[in-house]
C-alpha cells in the first residue's frame, strides 16, 4: 500500500519516502496470548463474569471485589425451591471470603490499586494481586483441590512496604436459600499443633438435605508461636474466626485458609464428616495439599490439545478443556450441567449437553472421566423405565432434565419434558461410545447392554407403525428446540435408527440374540426430503430459522448420511438458517467440524470461530450461551468447539473397533494440531499442513 501512495508523488520524492518508509520502526505487535494463562488487568466490576476454579465436585466462583467469592457451588446438592417446582443447585456455604485490615482499616475495592486476576489453567488455580496505597502488597490464590473433592484451598501473602499491624479474617457465610443455620467453633489442642474449626450446618429449603461446610487456619509458625485466633458470632446466618500479626516493612506473611464442604447427599454424617476432611486438609500441610493437587492436573493435562499457527485458539481450546476436566472427574456417578460448576444455571439439570456435547471429547481424552457421565444414566435407568411406563412405552424413556433421582425434572411450562424424545437415543449412543473407545465388553454386558437394549425397546414401542418406510415416530420437540410438537424430526428419527442398530450391534459382541423387531424398526423410519434432495428438519418443515443443528448432526455424530454431496448440501441450506443472535453455541461448532472433513479449510476456520468468539465475555473470555449472552460459563459449548478440534481438524473417529484418524483438514491458518494421552492407551495423533 506505501509503494502504491508514493508513486504519485513528485519525482525524488517518492524514492526519499521509500527510503525513510524502510527505516521507520516496525510497529509493535501485542505479544501472543499465554497457552496456560488468561489474565485480567483491567476490571470493571460492572461487566465481570468470573471463572470458576473447580475440581468435578466443587466450583469456586469468582468476584471482582477482593477477599471476596461469588459463590460456591456443590455436584450433587440439588433440592426444590424457586422457580419451576423441580430439584434446583444448591450454592453451598461461601467458606472462603475473607476480610483483611491494615491498621485498623478494613480493605475494599476502593483501596486496591493494581488490581489483577489471573488464571493458571495448567495448576487450576485463580490469583488476585493488588497493592493498598504504599503500605502493602496482598496476593491471594485460590484452588480447589483436585485430589481431594470436597476441599478447597485459599493461600495469601502480605508484604508490608511500611511497619504494619495485620488483621485478618475468614468468614463462613449460610446462602439465602438455606435455613435453620447453626454454626460452631472448635478448638482442637495437641502438643504439636493448635486446630481452629469454624464449622456451619444448614438445611436445605425442604429440609431433604443437610449442607455442612468447615474451615480452618494454616500458619506456618511453629506450634506455640501461632497467632491467637478469635471466634465472633454476627448472626445465625455469618460467623468468623480472626487474627492479628504485626509486620515489618519488608517482611513478608503467608497464611492459608483450607476448608471442606459436603452434604447429605454425599455422606450419612456430614457436619463430623466436613470438619474431619478440613482436619485432615490442616495436618497434610499446606505445602503437600499443593503438591498433590498440581500432580493430580499435571496428569489430566497429559491429555491435552496443542496448535501451532494460532496462538488464541491454543489459550481458547485450552480454556475449553480446562473447564470441561474442571467440571466432572472420575469415580462418580455425577454428570455436569450446561453451566457445569460455575453456577446454578439450568438448575444444574443433565440434559443432551452431557451426553451429546461435553461427552465424547471428554471420552477421547479421559475415558475414565467419560465412565462417571454413563454411570450417571445407569444408575437411573430404572427412573427411565418408569418414564416409559408412565407413557404408555416399553423400555427406557430417560427424562429430558434430569437431576439426583433420575424422574424428570422439566417445569412444567417447558414442552421439552414430555415431547424431547431423542435424549433416550443421546444417552444409548454415549453407552455405545464408551464401549467403541474402550473396548470393555464386562462394561458393556453389566451396564451399557442394559441401557442399549432398553432405549432400543422405547423406539420399538414408540413408533407407530403405518407400513413400509412408514414407521413415524409423531409429536416431537425436535434437537431444534423452535419445532415444537412436529412429526419426523430428522435428528429423532436418525438417532432412533442408531440406538436401535447399536443395541443389535451390542447383542452380537456378547453373543446375546438381539430382538429382531430391532433392526427392522431403524429400518422403517423415515428420513425426509425435500423436493431439491435437501434432508427436511421434520414433516412440516417450510425453511424457517432453527435454535440449533439438527439435520447436520445426521452427518455427525450419527453417521446416517455419509454422502459427501449430501452433507455439502444440507450444510448450504441449513447455515443460512440459524440467526446471528439468541441460538446457543453449539451448531456452528458442527459446522466447523463437517467443512473439515469435507476438506474446505476456509469455512472450517469460520465456522470455528463464530462456534465461541462472539458468546466470549470479559475478562477472562468465558463462554455465554449465545452471542450477546450472559450466563457463562457454557460446557456445552465448549464441547462442541472440542469435538471440532478433535474429530474434525485432528481426524478422530469413534468406530466400534475403536478410535481410528481419518483424513482431515486444517482450519485456514493453522499449522499443525497435536492430541496427546488419547483413549486407554494415552496415544498422540498428529495433523500437519
Amino acid at each position: 500500500m506505501l509503494t502504491t501512495r508514493f508513486k504519485k508523488l513528485a519525482p525524488g520524492l517518492g524514492a526519499l519516502a521509500l527510503l525513510l518508509a524502510v527505516h521507520l520502526p516496525a510497529v509493535a505487535q501485542p505479544p501472543a496470548p499465554d497457552p496456560w494463562r488468561i489474565a485480567a488487568d483491567k476490571i470493571d466490576p460492572t461487566s465481570y463474569y468470573g471463572v470458576t476454579v473447580a475440581n468435578g465436585m466443587l466450583g469456586i466462583v469468582s468476584s471482582p471485589e477482593p477477599f471476596k467469592v461469588k459463590s460456591v457451588v456443590l455436584a450433587g446438592a440439588y433440592d426444590q425451591y424457586g422457580r419451576g417446582r423441580v430439584s434446583n443447585f444448591l450454592n453451598s456455604f461461601n467458606l472462603l471470603n475473607m476480610y483483611l485490615e491494615v491498621d485498623g482499616r478494613r480493605l475494599s475495592g476502593k483501596d486496591a490499586t493494581n488490581f489483577q486476576q489471573e488464571l493458571d489453567m495448567q495448576r487450576a488455580s485463580l490469583t488476585t494481586t493488588f497493592d493498598y496505597q504504599d503500605r502493602a502488597t496482598i496476593r491471594y490464590t485460590y484452588y480447589a483441590l483436585r485430589h481431594l473433592p470436597f476441599t478447597v484451598l485459599l493461600d495469601v501473602s502480605i508484604t508490608a512496604k511500611k511497619d504494619l499491624n495485620l488483621g485478618a479474617a475468614s468468614i463462613m457465610e449460610t446462602p439465602d436459600a438455606l435455613r435453620e443455620a447453626q454454626n460452631y467453633y472448635n478448638e482442637i489442642d495437641r502438643p504439636h499443633v493448635t486446630l481452629s474449626l469454624l464449622s456451619s450446618v444448614a438445611q436445605s429449603p425442604t429440609g431433604k438435605m443437610q449442607l455442612c461446610a468447615s474451615n480452618t487456619f494454616l500458619f506456618e509458625e511453629g506450634h506455640g508461636q501461632e497467632p491467637k485466633v478469635i471466634h465472633e458470632m454476627w448472626d445465625s446466618n455469618m460467623h468468623l474466626m480472626k487474627f492479628s500479626k504485626a509486620l515489618k516493612a519488608g517482611q513478608t506473611y503467608s497464611y492459608a485458609v483450607a476448608g471442606s464442604s459436603i452434604t447429605s447427599a454425599h455422606h450419612a454424617d456430614p457436619l463430623n464428616e466436613a470438619e474431619r476432611l478440613t482436619i485432615f486438609a490442616r495436618l497434610e500441610g499446606k505445602e503437600r495439599l499443593l503438591a498433590f493437587h498440581a500432580k493430580a492436573w499435571q496428569e489430566l493435562w497429559k491429555s491435552d490439545i496443542q496448535i501451532e499457527g494460532d496462538a488464541q485458539a491454543q489459550q481458547d481450546v485450552r480454556s475449553m478443556l480446562y473447564h470441561l476436566y474442571s467440571f466432572s472427574r472420575a469415580g462418580t456417578d455425577f454428570s455436569p450441567s450446561p453451566m457445569g460448576l460455575s453456577g446454578l444455571g439450568y438448575n444444574g439439570h443433565v440434559f443432551w449437553d452431557t451426553d451429546i456435547w461435553m461427552f465424547p471429547a471428554l471420552l477421547v481424552l479421559h475415558p475414565e472421566i467419560a465412565k462417571s457421565m454413563v454411570e450417571y444414566r445407569f444408575r437411573r435407568l430404572e427412573a427411565a423405565q418408569r418414564n416409559a411406563f408412565a407413557h404408555g412405552y416399553q423400555g427406557a424413556m430417560y427424562p429430558w432434565e434430569s437431576a439426583d433421582s433420575g424422574v424428570e425434572e422439566t417445569p412444567v411450562w417447558a414442552l421439552s419434558g414430555p415431547f424431547e424424545h431423542h435424549i433416550s437415543a443421546c444417552v444409548a449412543l454415549a453407552a455405545w461410545q464408551y464401549y467403541c473407545v474402550t473396548q470393555d465388553k464386562e462394561w458393556l454386558r453389566e451396564k451399557g447392554y442394559p441401557i442399549l437394549s432398553a432405549t432400543a425397546d422405547f423406539w420399538a414401542s414408540r413408533v407407530e407403525r403405518n407400513g413400509p418406510g412408514r414407521y413415524d415416530i409423531k409429536n416431537v420437540v425436535a434437537a431444534d428446540e423452535w419445532a415444537e410438537n412436529v412429526d419426523n424430526n430428522a435428528f429423532t428419527n436418525a438417532a432412533a435408527q442408531v440406538n436401535l442398530r447399536n443395541a443389535t450391534a451390542a447383542a452380537k459382541v456378547l453373543g446375546r440374540r438381539a430382538n429382531p423387531d430391532w433392526l427392522h424398526v431403524a429400518q422403517n423410519i423415515p428420513i425426509l426430503k425435500m423436493p431439491d434432495g435437501t434432508t427436511q428438519e421434520h414433516a412440516t418443515y417450510k425453511g424457517e430459522g432453527i435454535k440449533q443443528g439438527d439435520v447436520n448432526l445426521l452427518a455427525y455424530p450419527l453417521g446416517v448420511i455419509t454422502e459427501p454431496a449430501q452433507i455439502r448440501k444440507d450444510l448450504a441450506y441449513y447455515e443460512t438458517r440459524v440467526p446471528n443472535e439468541g441460538t446457543p453455541a453449539m451448531t456452528q461448532a458442527i459446522f466447523a467440524l463437517l467443512y473439515s472433513r469435507l476438506g474446505d479449510a476456509g469455512k472450517a476456520a469460520h465456522f470455528f470461530r463464530d462456534a465461541y468468539e462472539p458468546n466470549l465475555l470479559p475478562p477472562f473470555r468465558v463462554i455465554a450461551e449465545t452471542k450477546g449472552g450472559t450466563n457463562p460459563y457454557f460446557a456445552t459449548g465448549a464441547g462442541g468447539v472440542l469435538q471440532a478440534v478433535l474429530m474434525g481438524f485432528g481426524g478422530l473417529d469413534i468406530t466400534p473397533a475403536g478410535l481410528v484418524q481419518r483424513k482431515a483438514t486444517l482450519p485456514t491458518g493453522w499449522k499443525s494440531v497435536r492430541i496427546t494421552g488419547v483413549g486407554v492407551e494415552r496415544k498422540t495423533y498428529s495433523v500437519t499442513r
